[in-house]
């Protein structure tokens, strides 16, 4: 009788300590951070803006559980975007305000910037990216791995095909697949959303074994950017047997790029979860820019009842969708109406990390976390989309009124672009022009 006693207080201690594995951690242990970048995604492709035609499941989930940005703004194309996401100052200030950074081209992020990946790491993070780069790469100190991050497997120019990892931008046909600043081959013939997916998990779950240090995953994906233009929408042929009713190709082909970028935030999701690393982590989903709605960059996102597309500067090329989930939050499962801008990424994710934004030097962007956490006001009321002195085009937004001074293509892509037909699905009518955002009654004729 003693001896089963013993063994079922062996037992008890056994799951006693295989619970603590995976148990929250400590309210004041540093959250880990993982950034999730959709390239090219529109507003109307995603089930948790409304979209019928595209089911994203996973996404919703997170957003429904979070805290979802209704109010918020990234710049109209690229390389823009990401200059402010990793440095937190605009694109103005930055050199990069005119279209993006082609794969001959000589220059990138200045290197005098500070990354978010390079401040993070100073405050105790271990740094991974996984996936586009688009900062420049014409000298090794521009590159992933000199700018912060201890490790980076994806491409470094803006598109590119998805299964041989060849870009054919500016009438040259170059190999772009690199592993920690080499190029890397094992990958070709694989396709890339599902490669990035597997290796966010790997990564987290290599972490897991060791979380002295918390975790910032950088994961920019390259859907659902077109690839070249041979062969401009590619996905494994099994995601378009789910979207059979959608009769045009280019739209059908584009929603099955969606659901595998949906599946793969879901599997990264549960790595987080089975790891037991979810309960202390920041999950940010974002699209870098408006949608290529109707064919533009050959490619049929959709940012409907949003005007324009991508690189415009209409609502429906600088609104982004974007959400923040996390177990941390105290207010969530709602809709943030507050002004938030990209660069405000950067402080945001130092107050995160419990640093303090204060100390680096011209930033644009405001912390956002207090208002995200507790559902405070934005600090911000107005937002500069931009100012291209080459197409001399720029528009602002202050509170309530939004300022357009000329157009990117002189009229052409300014319209409302619903998505392709659905068989039997109602199209949306004339009224649908004049739509309710948010705090904002737009008026979009």
């Amino acid at each position: 009788m003693d001896l089963l006693c013993t063994y079922g207080v062996l037992a008890g201690l056994l799951a006693i300590i295989a619970s603590a594995s995976t148990a929250a951690p400590e309210p004041n242990a540093r959250p880990n951070i993982v950034l999730i970048v959709a390239d090219d995604l529109g507003w109307n492709d995603v089930s948790f803006h409304g979209s019928t035609q595209i089911p994203t499941p996973n996404l919703d989930q997170l957003a429904y559980d979070g805290v979802m940005l209704s109010n918020y703004y990234v710049s109209p194309i690229c390389t823009p975007t990401r200059g402010a996401l990793m440095t937190g100052r605009h694109p103005i200030h930055l050199g990069l305000q005119h279209l993006t950074i082609h794969p001959a081209a000589p220059y990138g992020l200045p290197l005098g910037e500070t990354t978010i990946a390079e401040a993070l790491k100073q405050l105790g993070y271990k740094t991974h990216m996984i996936g586009k780069w688009h900062l420049g790469f014409f000298e090794d100190a521009y590159t992933p791995t000199n700018r912060g991050f201890d490790s980076h497997i994806g491409y470094y120019s803006g598109k590119e095909d998805y299964y041989n990892h060849c870009n054919d931008e500016d009438g040259w046909l170059g190999y772009d697949f690199h592993k920690n600043g080499s190029p890397y081959k094992p990958t070709f013939g694989q396709y890339s959303t599902e490669i990035y997916t597997q290796e966010a998990e790997a990564i987290i779950r290599d972490h897991s074994k060791n979380t002295s240090q918390p975790l910032f995953l950088y994961l920019a994906h390259q859907s659902v950017h077109s690839a070249n233009n041979d062969d401009p929408l590619q996905v494994p042929h099994r995601y378009l047997e789910k979207f059979k009713d959608i009769k045009h190709e280019g739209r059908r082909t584009y929603a099955a790029m969606v659901s595998v970028l949906d599946e793969s935030v879901g599997n990264v999701t549960r790595a987080l979860r089975d790891t037991g690393l979810l309960n202390n982590t920041v999950i940010i989903f974002t699209s870098d820019n408006g949608g290529p709605a109707h064919g533009f960059d050959v490619n049929y996102a959709s940012n409907f009842p949003l005007r324009g597309v991508k690189n415009t500067l209409w609502e429906g090329g600088v609104r982004g969708a974007a959400f923040i989930h996390s177990p941390l939050l105290a207010l969530s499962s709602r809709t943030s109406h507050g002004m938030f801008h990209v660069c405000d990424w950067f402080p945001t994710f130092i107050s995160i990390a419990g640093g303090d934004a204060a100390g680096f030097k011209n930033l644009d962007g405001y912390s956002q976390w207090a208002s995200i956490l507790n559902g405070t006001e934005s600090p911000r009321e107005e937002i500069l989309h931009n100012i291209d002195p080459i197409f001399n085009v720029s528009a602002l937004r202050w509170r309530e009124f939004k300022l357009v001074v000329r157009d990117t293509y002189g009229g052409n892509w300014s319209g409302w672009y619903p998505p392709e037909e659905v068989t039997g699905s109602p199209q949306p009518t004339e009224s649908d022009r004049r739509v309710s955002v948010d705090r904002v009654s737009v008026d979009l004729s």
